[in-house]
């Protein structure tokens, strides 16, 4: 880019997704002197560039642009171009005229959970506990506040997944609460419980979200400065450069890396035992939603409240004859 004179209309224009491995030398002025920041689009954004894609499809009546665009939280455009596509897909191998929100909801599944497994033999026990796991993360995710809402729990095998509880927030988050982040691993940790409380067992289905919970609290600590005992400071762990980029690590001693896995190992166990209490607490829930999970296979949120109401006045009559009963005179 050098031995340009000043009146050469020449415009170079480059672009990447890893900034952070650029070298200075192509950052510094007279290089690219105007940077742009693209990020995934937002909510309107989605909605846009899905009425954009749809015009080339044959499109149903019942097609909710807006909810399909609330449904598919950090999507690119070429994500949802892929949407499009196999939902279209999904469409013509049923025989249909016209893409409808069924074909929506079948294509964001595949995409965002993986393949049905329909071929998968699973044994009776394997299909109790995979409900009872997935019953667990929904529960805490219900009843617990500054959580996304639920939107299907299911307990066919996807992808290597054996269930799969999907949860899509009402707006783009654009920073999170430590409150959402703590309750974010109960969430996880919620499947292991409910197969503890019910079968006294462990299993390995809780693998995935044991290190998901781990990274999580890693970064509560190490990145958002979130620990009282750790305070503002970010120790994040040192990563190898590339193409001469710069690495913002900051080393840290061994007496602090002790420290921050005692604060990680604390919060996991807090958060671990407060689910346990909340499970134990509602285990009759656990029980109607591992059942309806059973027999359904597949629970969207407006069943989950369903369920979630029928138990609530089970057990609000019940106290009330408990009341009733203790109230009378001996």
């Amino acid at each position: 880019m050098d031995g340009f004179g000043s009146n050469e209309t020449i415009i170079i224009v480059a672009a990447t997704n890893r900034p952070d491995i650029l070298d200075p030398a192509l950052l510094r002025p007279g290089r690219f002197d105007r940077q742009v920041t693209v990020s995934t689009p937002d909510i309107k954004g989605r909605k846009k560039i899905l009425e954009v894609h749809i015009k080339k499809v044959a499109a149903g009546k019942n097609i909710n642009l807006a909810e399909i665009a609330r449904s598919i939280p950090g999507f690119s455009g070429a994500d949802i171009a892929n949407l499009v596509n196999e939902a279209t897909l999904m469409a013509a191998r049923t025989g249909k005229n016209s893409v409808d929100m069924e074909d929506f909801e079948n294509a964001k599944d595949k995409i965002v959970m993986g393949l049905e497994r329909k071929n998968a033999v699973i044994s009776e026990e394997n299909r109790r506990i995979t409900a009872y796991h997935e019953a667990g993360h929904a529960i805490v995710a219900k009843l617990l506040p500054e959580t996304d809402p639920l939107h299907k729990i299911t307990i066919i095998p996807r992808g290597r997944a054996l269930g799969l509880t999907q949860q899509v927030p009402i707006d783009d988050r654009l920073t999170y609460s430590k409150e959402y982040i703590l309750n974010r691993i109960k969430i996880l940790m919620g499947g292991r419980i409910a197969e503890e409380l019910i079968f006294g067992r462990l299993t390995t289905g809780a693998s995935n979200d044991i290190l998901t919970a781990t990274e999580i609290a890693t970064r509560l600590i190490c990145e958002w400065g979130m620990s009282d005992i750790i305070g503002p400071v970010a120790y994040l762990q040192e990563q190898g450069s590339l193409l001469g980029g710069q690495s913002m690590a900051k080393s840290h001693s061994e007496k602090t890396a002790q420290l921050i896995d005692s604060e990680v190992k604390r919060i996991i166990g807090e958060c671990y035992e407060e689910t346990r209490l909340l499970l134990h607490e509602n285990n009759n829930f656990l029980h109607t939603l591992a059942e309806a999970l059973l027999v359904n296979e597949t629970v969207d949120a407006e069943e989950v409240d369903i369920v979630f109401h029928c138990y609530t006045t089970k057990k609000n009559m019940e106290e009330e004859m408990t009341h009733q009963r203790d109230a009378q005179p001996t």
